[in-house]
């Protein structure tokens, strides 16, 4: 099985944030996707390692930034490949609350969704969450980013190796997940977090 055509499936790109206990956080993810109307629900899955997936089942709601064509590679640097527990990603980032106190982005979103969890499911690696819109606004005109997009556009190129170090493993920049051995196939996907393989870098001995 090509694990690999999995990502033709299309999605958008979306900052999801939560507060719990007076802490706030977010999140890269791109599922998310509208379930059902009247009422309105919405379904996203979140990686159950995750510091916002935990605040969510915590706290029972969440938002959505919907983000939008303006964004650039910093801002997913920091909501995807950095954990809430090191640092306070919400940091020197503009941003504003919904009515529930979770932080949305001022800037680089072209509209926001507010949400109240009405059922979840455990998948093992991620959790599912289904949920009920309390709230949207529009946050600007731009068009909406793509998952695609961001591959082909803003994601940087991976690195190239360095031939003069032995490699002993690769690491997923994403999760930490560990693949043990010098070589990494082209068609691997993270079996933690379902990156692919550019997603990784090389462990040296």
């Amino acid at each position: 099985m090509d694990k690999t055509a999995l990502f033709s499936l299309t999605y958008g790109v979306f900052l999801l944030s939560a507060k719990d206990s007076g802490k706030i956080n977010g999140c890269i993810t791109n599922t998310a996707i509208q379930v059902a109307s009247s009422p309105d629900r919405i379904a996203i899955s979140c990686l159950n390692s995750n510091l916002t997936c935990e605040m969510i089942k915590h706290s029972g709601s969440f938002n959505l930034s919907i983000l939008d064509s303006t964004c650039e590679y910093p801002l997913f640097e920091r909501f995807g490949m950095k954990s809430g527990r090191d640092i306070d990603k919400f940091e020197g980032v503009e941003y504003l609350t919904d009515m529930n106190g979770v932080p949305y982005l001022k800037n680089n979103t072209c509209a926001v969704i507010v949400c109240r969890v009405v059922e979840s499911t455990d998948l093992g690696t991620h959790t599912l969450f289904i949920a009920e819109i309390t709230d949207c606004f529009k946050t600007g005109e731009n068009a909406p980013l793509t998952y695609a997009e961001y591959h082909s556009r803003i994601k940087p190129k991976p690195q190239k190796k360095d031939e003069s170090r032995k490699i002993i493993a690769w690491k997923c920049k994403i999760c930490g997940y560990i693949y043990e051995g010098p070589d990494l196939p082209d068609d691997f996907v993270c079996p933690w977090c379902g990156h692919p393989a550019d997603d990784f870098e090389p462990v040296y001995e």
